[in-house]
């Protein structure tokens, strides 16, 4: 009789660093701290986890955030105890509201001095709830195994999302019985459709005169594009997508519409959509920036509203048919009973007509003046950088310019936080994208306002060799509220970044290419679009990171509206 295997006892954060590899994690961005050193210390003897030290924990969050979205993996970051947790919620609450899997792991004062206000010893297990699927603070060392266990289904599981886990210093340097070899990770469950409300969902389909399905970013994160358009072509369905599903469909197909928005939009989404009337929207939110005035986004049309979170049914828009369930076997389902209902359907004449229509509601972007104008700045950018780029923006004129006039190919392609918009947070993200996909050029469309709010995570950029673009979008201005203010308010204030400088007399720019040169990286400034072209050429060449600082138009406008069928064109 063979006796039964000894299990171990050991350090439990080497435990934690065991189930961490266990789970795919390949890296790590964090910065150490004297609340998280006994994780550092397992964290060294890892063979397969690579550890970033960032420059601020909002910077860690971020790009564990964008290396999530670009791979479709778990992102993880690590800080201290106190301000550390503090500065990762903003990270988290873009995570939270976008359904990104982050894993955010923070040390703790010690269990005895929690709730004295002992240094650096805030509650942020309970701060972070609110933008969190679950928060923890580990009590008990024996239950930090199966707490990071969960953790990760939790990221994973039904909408993703981020989770939190303050570890207390005393908890770290405990020990515990584990066996690596008889763990693994947690079961993910994916719920499948009513096969009855499937039936009827393409019954609603099949008896609307104008159907249009919705990508959004839910069916990106589900893996589903290529089943969405399959299912579109069956039914010979236009498609629209939200900024967060923009890249599910190429940009060229005969299906494919545009975006619908009122800030992010382009013409014929917008004239399809208001033309339609039974909308799909698959993994979407129905957030104000798509819908604008609800009274005309609903007004004459029927919903079917598909996605795993019951909590978004009927938040903002009633659903005359709701199917909670993965996205991805929704759509598999209802393209099996589409092929029991009914032939391949042919597709209308004004289904025939959207190329053509994207076509002669384009907006123009050849502009040839000096200052550049932005929209030049993106034909050279659809121009030159192949379907492969994968581009990061946030929150600004830059965004709306990116999201309305953006050819983008694929899913994962381009990666921006729609729901929260931080400043700052494409810097750091595109490090983290890089990361996940190395064989990817990775660009970050950026403004100069935006540009220096993470500015100082260049320097990780620098060091560890991760060869972004930096593109910045240069007009002196807080530029989306300058327009705001100019249109709303009738007035100029507190929005120039360029300045008389007392001494020299005359506007003093931030020297970005000085900037980029002192944190290692390369820098040029571009002032006229034939340069584009050329600096984009030798940015890619260099492989190393580089900062264009393009000098735009100051106040060039964005085309917006406060309803889907009142957009001001203003290019």
């Amino acid at each position: 009789m063979v006796p039964p295997k000894e299990i171990p006892k050991m350090p439990v954060m080497e435990a934690v660093i065991d189930i961490l590899e266990d789970e795919g994690v390949r890296y790590i961005f964090g910065i150490p701290g004297a609340g998280i050193l006994p994780f550092y210390k397992a964290l060294e003897g890892s063979k397969k986890i690579t550890h970033l030290l960032m420059r601020h924990e909002e910077g860690a969050t971020h790009a564990a955030d964008g290396y999530a979205r670009a791979s479709g993996e778990v992102g993880v970051c690590v800080g201290t105890s106190g301000p550390a947790g503090t500065n990762m919620v903003t990270g988290l609450y873009a995570a939270r509201v976008d359904s990104i899997p982050i894993i955010a792991i923070t040390g703790q004062n010690v269990r005895a001095q929690l709730g004295k206000e002992a240094f650096q010893a805030v509650d942020i297990a309970e701060i972070v709830k609110p933008i969190t699927k679950k928060s923890y603070c580990v009590k008990e060392t024996a239950q930090l195994p199966q707490v990071f266990r969960e953790a990760f289904r939790i990221a994973r599981e039904g909408r993703p999302g981020p989770v939190l886990i303050d570890l207390p210093l005393d908890v770290q340097r405990g020990e515990v019985y584990y066996d690596a070899e008889s763990d693994g990770p947690l079961e993910i469950f994916k719920p499948g459709p009513n096969p009855k409300k499937v039936r009827r969902a393409l019954e609603m389909i099949l008896e609307a005169r104008n159907p249009v399905f919705i990508l959004g970013g839910g069916v990106i994160w589900a893996n589903a594009c290529e089943e969405l358009v399959k299912l579109a072509e069956y039914l010979a369905v236009p498609v629209v997508t939200t900024l967060m599903g923009k890249g599910g469909i190429r940009p060229d197909h005969p299906l494919y519409a545009g975006q619908v928005g009122v800030f992010v939009d382009v013409p014929p989404g917008n004239r399809v959509f208001l033309e339609s009337d039974l909308v799909v929207g698959f993994g979407c939110r129905f957030s104000d920036r798509h819908t604008g005035a609800l009274d005309v986004y609903t007004k004459g049309r029927r919903f079917i509203h598909v996605n795993i979170e019951p909590d978004h049914i009927g938040r903002i828009v009633p659903a005359d048919l709701a199917i909670v369930a993965d996205v991805g076997l929704t759509l598999r389902a209802m393209l099996e009973e589409a092929k029991r209902l009914t032939p391949r359907r042919e597709p209308s004449q004004r289904v025939k007509e959207i190329p053509e229509l994207r076509k002669r509601l384009s907006r123009r972007m050849d502009f040839d003046e000096v200052p550049i104008k932005p929209q030049r700045v993106f034909k050279e950018i659809n121009e030159f950088f192949d379907e492969d780029t994968i581009f990061v923006t946030t929150i600004g004129l830059n965004q709306m310019l990116s999201s309305q006039l953006q050819n983008i190919y694929k899913p994962r392609h381009y990666l921006v936080p729609g729901g929260a918009g931080p400043l700052g947070w494409d810097l750091p993200a595109s490090i983290g994208a890089k990361l996940a996909r190395p064989e990817n050029l990775v660009v970050d469309i950026t403004g100069d306002y935006g540009f220096g709010f993470c500015v100082e995570e260049l320097a990780v950029a620098v060091m560890y060799e991760v060869p972004v673009v930096f593109i910045i979008l240069n007009d002196g201005h807080l530029g989306l509220i300058r327009q705001t203010e100019k249109y709303v308010y009738q007035m100029h204030f507190a929005v120039d970044t360029w300045y008389t400088d007392r001494l020299i007399g005359y506007p003093r720019l931030i020297d970005f290419v000085k900037l980029a040169e002192a944190f290692g990286a390369i820098g040029e400034r571009v002032e006229k679009p034939e340069e584009l072209r050329g600096a984009f050429e030798r940015a890619v060449k260099a492989n190393h990171p580089y900062v264009i600082d393009v000098i735009i138009h100051r106040e060039t406008d964005v085309s917006t509206g406060t309803s889907i069928d009142a957009i001001v064109e203003r290019y």
